[in-house]
């Protein structure tokens, strides 16, 4: 499959529903908070992108993040499809889902978290929610943070989910994630 540079247009507002290995969530996403985020988004669920991925940082009172595949191959074909900046139109508080992101411009790709507290700071750095957790938010905190920010994303990107199983085994993961009716 090869990734376009852009992505569909994806619905003014869906939702999304995550079944994990700690439970199920569900994000309500916005296109107007942040269009081209959204797009990506709603882009890498109706693909199975994030279908048996681990939560590979997951730091208390900040973020849980994922969206490197368990597959190098997959990860790979996304490595460089980045998405255009979007201006920051809603606020990085507790339960809001913004893609990762370095300071380069156009640099996000499929890496995106859930605020795990209010982190209204990263709204300066450019950081632009597209959603936010409706439903589960508590399954959300229950993710496992034993091993916080250990996982290595270069190793991740190499290796997958066979790195990941060997030396993380603990980690929750994402059993499917679809759109919700």
């Amino acid at each position: 499959m090869a990734v376009e540079s852009t992505d569909e247009q994806a619905p003014d507002e869906y939702a999304v529903l995550f079944e994990t290995s700690a439970g199920n969530f569900k994000i309500q996403a916005t296109r107007a908070w942040a269009p081209h985020g959204a797009d990506r988004f709603y882009a890498l669920v109706t693909s199975g992108y994030f279908d048996d991925q681990r939560f590979f940082r997951v730091v208390p009172d900040f973020v849980v993040q994922w969206g490197l595949s368990g597959d190098p191959e997959l990860t790979s074909q996304w490595r460089n499809a980045g998405i255009p900046d979007d201006e920051v139109a809603e606020t990085n508080t507790r339960g809001r889902v913004t893609f990762a992101a370095t300071s380069q411009p156009a640099s996000r790709t499929t890496q995106l978290f859930v605020n795990l507290g209010d982190n209204v700071k990263l709204d300066g750095m450019g950081f632009a929610p597209f959603g936010e957790v409706v439903e589960g938010m508590e399954i959300v905190d229950a993710i496992n943070a034993e091993y916080r920010e250990q996982p290595d994303q270069a190793e991740i990107g190499t290796r997958g989910n066979e790195y990941l199983n060997e030396d993380f085994p603990d980690l929750d993961y994402i059993v499917t994630a679809s759109i919700a009716e």
